[in-house]
């Protein structure tokens, strides 16, 4: 148990959200950026299927890391990753169906996902399967955190909107600001803009870093 509280352990589950973010530090699993993030939900749903598949291939890969043969560890660890992925995507359809749909294709390509392999060959082949489980819930979450920020502007600003697992979709613009002839963004909706999105969230990361950096 110590070994989860640890400074070490801490800074697995936080790096990922700041300083070695997978998508605005090592620009890993864009694409799922640009394709889920027109709703908040489904980007939820995306993040917490990403880290679940990555904590639990880190954890399988670094019990099994002494055993595998070094020539066929990337056709072990994709066999592993599809398996995950396959319950993964089993249990959406049996208690999230409409997200599931609306995720489409995108579930399924979660088995070639960057951050995932990354993951497994830096991190898992050679640690304990405590860190490498700590290492796959950070990436992750940093992961879901960058895909629901991008999701949450975008459906604000396209559709005044936001919606959510379990609440559904939620009015967050009041209807007296389009009285005044305030009208939804349709260009937020659109791929480019998620692009766009993901390079300001990027710009806005490096320019605080740098400023800390300087700081100190």
């Amino acid at each position: 148990m110590s070994e989860f509280l640890s400074k070490k352990s801490l800074k697995l589950l936080t790096d990922p959200l700041n300083d070695n973010n997978p998508i605005t530090v090592q620009v890993l699993g864009i694409c799922s950026a640009l394709a889920v993030t027109v709703k908040v939900e489904p980007a939820i749903v995306m993040g917490i299927s990403v880290m679940v598949v990555t904590a639990m291939a880190n954890l399988i890969v670094s019990l099994l890391r002494n055993s595998i043969p070094d020539r066929i560890r990337i056709i072990v660890q994709l066999v592993i990753v599809a398996a995950l992925v396959i319950i993964v995507d089993q249990v959406l359809k049996a208690y999230a169906y409409d997200v599931s749909k609306q995720l489409s294709v995108f579930v399924g390509l979660i088995i070639t996902n960057c951050i995932i392999m990354g993951r497994l060959e830096a991190f898992a082949l050679a640690n304990k399967p405590g860190a490498s489980f700590l290492d796959g819930i950070g990436n992750g979450l940093g992961y879901a955190v960058i895909l629901i920020i991008i999701a949450v502007i975008r459906e604000l600003f396209g559709a005044g909107t936001i919606t959510l697992p379990g609440l559904g979709e939620l009015h967050v613009v009041p209807q007296a600001f389009y009285d005044f002839g305030y009208k939804n963004n349709g260009l937020v909706i659109l791929p480019p803009m998620a692009l766009i999105v993901v390079g300001l969230i990027i710009w806005f990361q490096r320019a605080k870093n740098k400023g800390l950096i300087e700081s100190k």
